[in-house]
């Protein structure tokens, strides 16, 4: 009940009322407004859910786009190796011995290259599986961003392709050829990146650091090297570790004879490239590369690749395709050619399997 001599006008209470819902709208207005924005603009986009960097939508990548940036990954990993070299700070340790019983080298180089490939692959293709020769120190870890940019001489030779991410996976060797590295003898280090789907290496890039040589090829799409023009069946060249010249040359004597040149040389990414037709003076030229004992995939998965994409063969003395998924070591030992009969060269050369075992 109003006090006496007060009256309620029902005017006044609308008038009253419509002030309080005008306050009331004034202050919590822009609050709700910022939040419906907030809810939209979190919201996925419709079809599925929201896509991440470097993902086309449907968890897919593409091989092109990874091109490029594996390509960007071997130079700058390339960048690293050299500075260390040439400021002479390797700080080289023993990490193991392999199997043969010698003693593997881990350099600066190795570490500083490895962080630098991976966190740039990884920033740019966060879905995607990689394995890198050396072990990823995640309290080290490292922002390295891709301008999302495609070299043009990837878009004039290649088409965009997806593939579904989880069929991808990506092999980093940092630093291939260590131990020549130690010694200083430069021409044989490489950095190198493969890109496998389903087991199958379908992009590879090759880097030679100390003279700034990039060799890179997708098979299906296209590459910047080719093959040389022509290749020595009868009395080959034959390239392989330089550990291994002596076990190869006895096998290649009694196949091929005596003339038949053995090229003892350091890294495998450089023995790919004496296979082909690559424009360096310090380059040695080879028909077949051998390797007779264990070896790493991410020391032969981009030569496989680039070898794939140009026609020629990378597989097991025994002729079988190597995998690249499951565990991260060759047991066959491997033959590679290109331009050349893959299956009479390894019919030719039996006995090599049963010297990988020796």
């Amino acid at each position: 009940m109003a006090p006496m001599g007060i009256r309620l006008s029902p005017l006044g209470m609308a008038v009253f009322c419509l002030l309080g819902l005008g306050v009331l709208y004034h202050l919590y207005s822009g609050f709700l407004a910022g939040r419906f924005a907030f809810f939209m603009l979190s919201e996925p986009a419709a079809g599925g859910p929201e896509t991440p960097h470097g993902s086309a939508p449907g968890g897919a990548v593409d091989l092109r786009e990874l091109l490029a940036v594996s390509v960007l990954a071997a130079v700058r990993g390339g960048e690293e190796v050299k500075r260390v070299r040439e400021g002479n700070v390797l700080n080289a340790k023993a990490k193991g011995k392999t199997r043969e019983g010698a003693e593997e080298q881990l350099t600066t180089g190795d570490l500083l290259s490895n962080r630098r490939m991976f966190y740039l692959l990884k920033g740019a293709f966060p879905a995607v599986q990689i394995n890198s020769e050396e072990r990823v120190d995640t309290a080290d870890q490292e922002t390295v961003s891709w301008d999302r940019s495609i070299p043009e001489d990837i878009k004039q030779k290649i088409q965009p392709k997806e593939v579904p991410a989880e069929s991808v996976t990506v092999w980093i060797d940092p630093l291939d050829a260590t131990q020549e590295y130690t010694e200083d003898l430069r021409q044989y280090v490489t950095t190198m990146v493969c890109v496998a789907v389903n087991g199958k290496p379908v992009i590879g890039v090759i880097h030679k650091p100390f003279s700034s040589y990039t060799a890179w090829a997708m098979v299906d799409g296209g590459s910047n090297v080719k093959a040389r023009s022509s290749y020595n069946e009868k009395s080959p060249r034959i390239i392989v570790s330089r550990s291994h010249a002596g076990k190869v040359e006895q096998v290649a004597w009694q196949t091929f004879g005596n003339k038949t040149m053995i090229i003892p040389a350091g890294g495998a990414g450089y023995k790919v490239l004496a296979l082909l037709d690559v424009p360096e003076k310090n380059q040695e030229e080879a028909d077949v590369y051998i390797h007779v004992t264990y070896i790493k995939k991410w020391d032969i998965c981009a030569g496989n690749a680039v070898l794939r994409a140009l026609g020629g063969h990378m597989t097991t003395l025994t002729g079988e395709e190597i995998s690249y998924t499951g565990s991260d070591g060759n047991e066959g030992g491997l033959i590679a050619s290109i331009n050349m009969n893959h299956k009479a060269l390894i019919e030719k050369l039996p006995d090599l399997e049963k010297t990988s075992h020796k």
